[in-house]
């Protein structure tokens, strides 16, 4: 795992509050137990803070998966 990856799991697990949470690029919300739609706007806020990214209006639920959104953070942060 890479600093993205890391950073972006323990987001999750923070969020989510389990420790158990795995992330693969295929994962989608429908995969982890606990993210459902307000779950995933504290993800997006939380990852926000986190990268010191701004995601539009229409990116906060345009993600298809959690490869998308790493692609975005690692293009946006570096």
């Amino acid at each position: 795992m890479n600093d993205v990856d890391d950073r972006m799991l323990q987001v999750f697990r923070e969020v989510l509050g389990r420790d158990e949470v795995e992330l693969t690029d295929s994962t989608t919300a429908a995969d982890v137990p606990g993210w459902d739609s307000l779950a995933h706007i504290n993800i997006m806020y939380s990852l926000e803070a986190e990268f010191g990214v701004r995601f539009s209006d229409e990116q906060l639920t345009s993600f298809q998966d959690v490869g998308q959104l790493r692609r975005f953070l690692v293009a946006e942060a570096g």
